[in-house]
């Protein structure tokens, strides 16, 4: 089957081939057709399979058939809400490279930058709509933002967007899009309890999965090492100095371990940039950029960098932390093997991982091929964990590393100024402060103020009332 067996205009079937797409992927054939006919889709598929051409180019078809009069002023009349501002902005350069020499105008938004250039694209006026739904509900509380006349309403990584982080922005968002609208939901996994949650934001949805939802992308050559939590940033570089790997996304848990294993691989002689949801957009995007152009072929990130962003020859995916939810790792390997291209998709796992291992290969329904190294896994005793300190009790101050920070040593000046006899309670008389100048007087040999004599004031005396 061809695109053009899809009934796409002959602009959109130019632009297709423009950006490399020769036929159709399974989720693209299955999906073009019933969003052209107005139905509402629920869509899962693999990572990598076409998801956002499969709703992107039957949305502009559509919308070119009723577009407005030259003088008129153009509504939001298509709304696209996606997790994560990468992958909004990814989505936004996709509709206007699918969109090129058409009348549909898109704009994108998305906080972390300043809203003035996203304002004014808005009163200039756009058909499409693709936003984040923070920045978004802020824009509609100032006025900038009407949804009245939306009529395809599009959620993208829907498990993500559905799940407590965006449920609630998302059903005060889905309030004020009229109720006579298409829904569209497309993700790579659908838990069951969250595809009961798109059940009532879909009417009528027809369901479409290609292959099992759940599977990774079988390009993808996975493989697990067993190591000690302190080996793994020795074997992480052993791995990134190969010559086999041209460009490798490391995956960490947390914001902080990112910043770690960046500092960790620029100590080995390996450049590395972090993204992470602490740094600014403008942070983030250059190390996006980066990492794209191959200026620098290493880049670690948290789950952020997980959800649906493309990018071109990606050769390998390194786990160095075990997700806590299983359904991360489909996103998070699915970076990789992209659009029938091959991938190398790497784990590691300690003593402290192992069930969520186990998670994960329950999930894919294999276990992941071990490897062995040279830092093998010595420890396997679990680590426990800290005891959580009542409220009262919890150190005011942490260090980066989570630990509780020594309290400075009080200045001589605050000794001063402390109560005698203990912390001052209810009824407690605040004390004088003490003044310092019979000391600075005495050292000094400057006699104190209450033993020298003042002179008295010069009185002014009035000429004029004396000599009248």
């Amino acid at each position: 089957m061809s695109f053009e067996s899809l009934n796409l205009n002959r602009q959109l079937l130019i632009n297709v081939k423009k950006n490399g797409y020769e036929k159709p992927t399974p989720i693209q054939r299955a999906t073009i057709p019933l969003v052209l006919s107005g139905q509402d889709v629920l869509g899962c598929a693999q990572t990598g399979t076409g998801k956002t051409a499969a709703f992107a180019l039957p949305i502009l078809q559509r919308l070119m058939q009723k577009m407005p009069a030259e003088d008129e002023p153009r509504v939001i009349r298509a709304l696209i809400l996606t997790p994560t501002r990468e992958l909004a902005q990814q989505i936004y350069d996709n509709f206007v490279s699918y969109g090129e020499k058409t009348r549909v105008v898109s704009c994108v938004l998305y906080g972390g930058v300043n809203q003035l250039k996203q304002v004014e694209a808005l009163h200039r006026g756009a058909d499409v709509v693709i936003a984040c739904p923070g920045r978004l509900l802020d824009l509609m509380n100032q006025g900038y933002v009407h949804l009245e006349n939306v009529g395809i309403f599009v959620l993208d990584e829907a498990d993500r967007m559905l799940d407590m982080g965006f449920i609630h922005d998302v059903k005060r968002i889905a309030a004020c899009v009229p109720q006579r609208r298409q829904t569209l939901l497309f993700s790579a996994t659908m838990p069951a309890e969250v595809e009961k949650l798109a059940m009532e934001v879909l009417h009528n949805p027809k369901v479409v999965k290609v292959n099992p939802v759940s599977s990774p992308v079988e390009a993808i050559d996975q493989c697990l090492y067993y190591v000690d939590k302190a080996n793994k940033k020795h074997l992480l570089a052993s791995l990134l100095g190969g010559s086999e790997v041209e460009n490798c996304l490391v995956f960490s848990r947390t914001k902080h371990g990112v910043d770690r294993i960046v500092r960790e691989l620029k100590r080995a002689g390996i450049d590395a940039v972090g993204i992470h949801g602490d740094k600014t957009q403008s942070q983030r995007q250059t190390a996006l950029n980066r990492f794209k152009s191959g200026d620098c072929r290493v880049m670690v990130a948290t789950d952020i960098a997980a959800r649906g962003l493309d990018i071109a020859g990606l050769s390998h995916v390194i786990n160095y932390d075990q997700p806590m939810e299983p359904e991360a790792y489909i996103h998070r390997i699915g970076r990789t093997g992209r659009a029938g291209h091959t991938g190398t998709a790497i784990s590691f796992c300690c003593i402290d991982e192992v069930k969520q291992l186990a998670q994960v290969e329950k999930l894919i329904g294999r276990p992941i091929p071990r490897r062995e190294s040279e830092w093998p896994m010595t420890v396997f005793t679990p680590t426990e964990p800290k005891p959580r300190l009542p409220r009262g009790e919890r150190p005011a101050q942490v260090t980066m590393r989570g630990e509780a920070a020594e309290k400075p040593r009080p200045t001589r000046r605050a000794e001063e100024r402390a109560p005698r006899g203990g912390a001052a309670g209810k009824g407690t008389a605040p004390q004088p402060r003490r003044s310092r100048m019979p000391e600075r007087t005495a050292r000094e040999g400057v006699q104190p103020a209450a033993d020298r004599k003042m002179p008295l004031p010069v009185q002014r005396v009035n000429r004029r009332r004396s000599r009248g």
